[in-house]
């Protein structure tokens, strides 16, 4: 297994009640008995990287973990997109042919939807081989080989993720049940009105539950698919969701990595509305939360695959948000970010910021790099015509249309499957975003 470095690491189990418990490693033992329930814990204090080590566990019995590392862990959650296999990706035959690596280990929690919080589970760590890298998530796999090739020390990467699973799955339900607007959630819940992976709380109660006390750096989270026709709603969801796995893990401002829902279905000739253009907005709101930080994937899905293949670019994202942020690295780590807009004649002016040298017009498959694509601009009538937008300044862009003479709101990437290529100079795409706060398609969705 590996142990989170640097922090108290919590030991607990179960005997018989009253019986002494002795807990070995690396010289540190700590002793403790059995309460009436049976139940025991102990903290072993705080240690450098390093290993291997033997943990042992002397009571009744003796139980005996050997190849044990202190390095850096990591849960990756979320529904089919974290849980998308290694072997399914694009370069991951290669990548899985070549994945030796004694001090990367993964756990897959088994999925499992209850009634009730679980204290346990069965699974158990394993060494990164070829052999069983090709069924491990892609982007646990890429995330983990990255920052254990870049920090040198072991990483391990707890999996607890469900396809088709939605935000509130991941729940407690008397979090949920705190707030109107999500509360009934809970009652269709009860009424068993949504399926094994949709039910409020049920996933949290069989796979997050077990493993709240063991120690990690943070959580990366890909997940909204299955939000998105309720995508307003997401914007108290997502928020409540980060709070209540950090208060079980009892650390407020513990690292939160999401990635933003990529480009998917149709492209559309006209400006429109979209239910996956909110949810994406729906995530980036809850950048307002502390040590909460997005990655942007507009530009790596696939129009006709909720499951795009890519997922090394995104977990190379990942990677560098947790490298920069929560590492002291220096590595580039986030694209460019809508800052403000100030209307002149009949022109928007946009400025940015996390330009790094400048802002670019980036290409792609769709987009040959000779001109801005993906912004729309309106005026007081609200609706939305593709504009002209050019790059005036390192951080700077002019919007316009000669059919909206008296602009008053900008949107960028805001569609389903949007044809857009803003990035800074270090090739990250900006974000999707819009400068108005008219009410949406999912406003009223429940």
């Amino acid at each position: 297994m590996v142990l989170q470095r640097d922090v108290k690491t919590p030991v607990w189990g179960w005997a018989d009640p009253g019986e002494k418990v002795i807990v070995e490693i690396d010289g540190q033992i700590k002793t403790t008995v059995a309460d009436s329930l049976g139940k025991w814990r102990v903290e072993i204090p705080p240690q450098s990287a390093g290993g291997p080590f033997e943990m042992t566990i002397h009571a009744a019995n003796t139980i005996k973990f050997t190849n044990v590392y202190y390095g850096e862990v990591w849960i990756c959650s979320g529904q089919s997109n974290m849980s998308f296999a290694l072997k399914r990706s694009k370069n991951g035959k290669s990548s899985a042919e070549s994945a030796t690596y004694p001090q990367l280990r993964f756990i897959t929690i088994p999925t499992l939807s209850v009634e009730e919080p679980q204290s346990d589970f069965t699974a158990k760590w394993e060494c990164c081989t070829p052999k069983i890298a090709p069924e491990v998530s892609a982007i646990a796999f890429f995330f983990g080989q990255y920052l254990h090739e870049k920090l040198q020390v072991a990483v391990g990467v707890v999996i607890a993720a469900w396809s088709g699973s939605t935000g509130e799955a991941w729940v407690e339900r008397n979090e949920l049940a705190k707030f109107p607007e999500l509360s009934p959630l809970v009652e269709q819940s009860r009424l068993d009105k949504a399926s094994p992976s949709q039910k409020a709380g049920c996933l949290f109660n069989g796979m997050i539950a077990p493993i709240c006390p063991y120690p990690v750096k943070g959580i990366v989270w890909y997940q909204g698919e299955s939000n998105a026709n309720r995508a307003w709603q997401y914007r108290t969801l997502f928020p409540i969701l980060i709070a209540n796995w950090r208060e079980k893990w009892g650390r407020g401002d513990m690292p939160f990595l999401y990635v933003q829902l990529p480009n998917y279905m149709e492209s559309r000739d006209v400006p429109s509305s979209s239910a996956w253009a909110e949810l994406r907005e729906a995530q980036h709101k809850a950048l307002a939360v502390r040590n909460v930080s997005e990655v942007v994937a507009i530009d790596v899905g696939e129009a006709k695959d909720l499951h795009p293949k890519d997922k090394q670019t995104v977990a190379l994202r990942l990677a560098n948000v947790a490298l920069a942020k929560h590492y002291d690295k220096d590595v580039p780590w986030t694209g460019p970010e809508f800052k403000s807009m100030k209307i002149s004649d009949n022109k928007a002016i946009l400025s940015f910021t996390h330009v790094y040298d400048g802002l670019v017009i980036s290409e792609n498959s769709r987009c040959d790099g000779s001109t801005l694509k993906g912004f729309a601009i309106a005026g007081p009538d609200r609706k939305f015509h593709w504009a002209e937008a050019i790059i005036t300044g390192p951080d700077q862009i002019v919007v316009s249309a000669p059919n909206v003479p008296h602009p008053v709101a900008v949107r960028y990437a805001w569609a389903d499957n949007p044809i857009c290529n803003l990035s800074n100079s270090v090739g990250l795409p900006a974000s999707p975003f819009r400068t108005d706060d008219w009410a949406g398609v999912t406003v009223d969705a429940r």
